[in-house]
């Protein structure tokens, strides 16, 4: 079963819902505060619609499907499982991605400001073999030192 996953995430990559492709086209690249999503992310039993294992931040986009009681209980399953690994999800309802796009992108983006960077702290007090002579992303960075972002966000 677990190989039918990553089989699972290529097709639902190319079968993107319109408010996925919209809210991709904003993500990608590093464009909101300089983190890394991917796109249909197998992680355990579950494909997440986007995720960001440096910050571990899981995005999902809901239609009205996720409004029926057997949808919720397993939206609820879901949830309980990623929490318990340390995963904090964020839900939008696909009305939000067209309706109030902004909104939705600075919530990520406060989001991501408030959860530590797993990179960082698996880095923290040791030495982490990390200085391969290439300067950190500026993600890595302290805000004060982040410099000029290479991919300039109007939210960041």
């Amino acid at each position: 079963m677990r190989g039918e996953y990553p089989d699972l995430a290529r097709v639902l990559r190319r079968q993107m819902t319109s408010a996925e492709k919209v809210l991709w086209f904003k993500l990608r690249n590093r464009k909101s505060a300089g983190a890394k999503f991917r796109r249909q992310q197998p992680f355990g039993p579950y494909v997440l619609d986007f995720y960001c294992a440096e910050h571990k931040l899981n995005l999902e986009l809901d239609g009205g499907q996720h409004d029926l009681p057997e949808q919720r209980e397993h939206d609820r399953q879901r949830e309980a499982f990623l929490q318990q690994e340390g995963v904090t999800t964020l839900r939008f309802w696909n009305s939000q991605i067209r309706k109030n796009l902004e909104g939705v992108l600075l919530k990520i983006r406060l989001t991501l400001e408030a959860l530590p960077c797993a990179e960082r702290q698996r880095g923290e007090g040791a030495d982490s073999g990390a200085d391969d002579g290439e300067p950190p992303h500026p993600s890595h960075l302290p805000q004060g030192e982040r410099g000029q972002n290479p991919h300039p966000n109007p939210l960041t």
